[in-house]
């Protein structure tokens, strides 16, 4: 909220009330690939890359969950989220406690009472990342597929050596 006097610093996710609930929240948090539709319905779904669940306490913080992220995938990331019961095209973007806070509150209201809460996490570069200079000597490329599509999603590849392949598949020239 703009102008919120809401205390994000102290903002903890509370477990449902449920006694059988769990104090773990898993994502399944994929990266790498890209979100494409699938033949012959249309309907988005991701293809490629890797997918690794993440087990975190539910009092974790934003800040704490994208410390966890970025060694999951060795690079800063911004986090986007699948709402409960919805497709990949509104995909959700976390950007503080107070936003990881209802995400985590609309899959409480969706799950079952005694299931465990696995949230659908899609990873990406953050806007304005800067690669640290040991994934560009390790040949690590990062780029974006077009941002005007609603499936965009940053892609990770990563390659020896950068090739002139590399730069036909994205249309661009890395140095």
């Amino acid at each position: 909220m703009v102008g919120s006097s809401l205390d994000t610093t102290k903002l903890h996710l509370k477990p449902p009330s449920s006694a059988n609930a769990t104090a773990t929240i898993k994502f399944f948090c994929s990266y790498g690939g890209k979100i494409i539709p699938r033949f012959p319905d249309g309907k988005l779904r991701y293809q490629g890359g890797e997918t690794r669940v993440v087990g975190v306490d539910r009092s974790i913080s934003f800040a704490e969950l994208l410390l966890k992220l970025r060694e999951l995938c060795g690079t800063s990331v911004s986090l986007r989220c699948q709402l409960p019961k919805e497709d990949l095209d509104a995909l959700v973007s976390i950007t503080s406690d107070e936003d990881l806070a209802n995400l985590v509150e609309e899959y409480d209201r969706a799950a079952a009472p005694t299931a465990s809460l696995k949230i659908r996490a899609f990873l990406s570069l953050p806007k304005k990342s800067v690669l640290p200079s040991s994934d560009l000597e390790a040949g690590s490329v990062f780029y974006k597929q077009d941002s005007s599509s609603s499936s965009s999603i940053s892609l990770w590849l990563k390659s020896r050596s950068l090739k002139k392949s590399t730069s036909k598949m994205t249309g661009q020239h890395f140095k």
